[in-house]
């Protein structure tokens, strides 16, 4: 598939002791291998017969995440107590509670 910039993984199935090649955009697809380099080739065969497919019926097609514009901004809630002992945190740290759930967020 030309300019193919989906986001794929790879990662080892204990349970079917096979390397396994994943792609976020398509999460109901997966394909297994001996190696690392098989099962990524594998994954974006799959993704490319997927989208083809996609395209003859005229379905919508995942936008790659790559290609994703984001804001930096998004709501998550929390129970008023996780707010509370989120807000002492981050005063007692002497930074700001959306400083705060960022550092933590990030690791």
């Amino acid at each position: 598939m030309k300019n193919d910039r989906y986001t794929y993984r790879v990662t080892w199935s204990e349970e079917d002791y096979e390397y396994v090649g994943l792609c976020a955009e398509f999460s109901s697809l997966s394909w297994l291998a001996k190696t690392p380099e098989a099962a990524l080739k594998g994954i974006r065969k799959v993704v490319a017969e997927v989208v083809k497919d996609m395209q003859e019926r005229s379905e919508t097609i995942p936008q790659p995440i790559a290609s994703k514009r984001y804001s930096g901004k998004f709501v998550v809630r929390v129970p008023p107590e996780v707010h509370r002992n989120l807000a002492i945190k981050a005063a007692e740290s002497g930074v700001s509670l959306n400083r705060l759930a960022s550092s933590k967020l990030s690791k």
